[in-house]
């Protein structure tokens, strides 16, 4: 049987280190999606459309990953997926406390759904989507924090120079 993992999130927009979790995840799972959630409480800097197509470009070439959106319940999606796990990053302790809520509720909603948290490499463990819009609001830079897609992309919301 293949063993399917669902990373989700808002990916607004994808950072490094969902990259790394990503790669690091398909050395555990034989294929993994990338589930973008419409979150209807969030208003995002990139629409679902372009936050996909950014996600397909910055993981090109690699094999056994899909990306795709999604709207409702994340144990739903992950049970019409056929995935054995849902893969989480956890950068710091202030993150752990509100994962595994989400955690503990998932598994509330369907016990045979796991939760797998990864910590991302030292260099990324710092890196938040949220961060990344605020640097590029300010003309910083974020080369080498985000794929070179989504840093282009940041360049033409923000009007930023090379």
């Amino acid at each position: 049987m293949k063993r399917v993992a669902i990373c989700p999130g808002s990916f607004d927009p994808i950072t490094n280190g969902h990259i790394d979790i990503v790669k690091r995840s398909l050395r555990i799972f034989d294929e993994v999606i990338v589930a973008v959630a419409v979150n209807l409480k969030k208003t995002p800097l990139f629409d679902i459309d372009k936050r996909v197509q950014l996600i397909k470009e910055s993981l090109k070439g690699l094999e056994n990953v899909k990306v795709e959106s999604f709207k409702g319940l994340l144990v739903d999606y992950v049970r019409q997926k056929r995935g054995v796990a849902i893969v989480r990053g956890l950068r710091a302790v202030s993150d752990f406390e509100y994962e595994m809520q989400m955690a503990l509720m998932n598994r509330r909603l369907d016990h045979e759904v796991e939760t797998v948290f990864m910590m991302p490499s030292e260099e990324y463990s710092f890196l938040s989507s949220t961060m990344i819009k605020e640097i590029a609001s300010f003309g910083g830079s974020v080369k080498g924090l985000v794929p070179e897609p989504v840093e282009e992309a940041l360049r033409e919301v923000f009007k930023l120079k090379d």
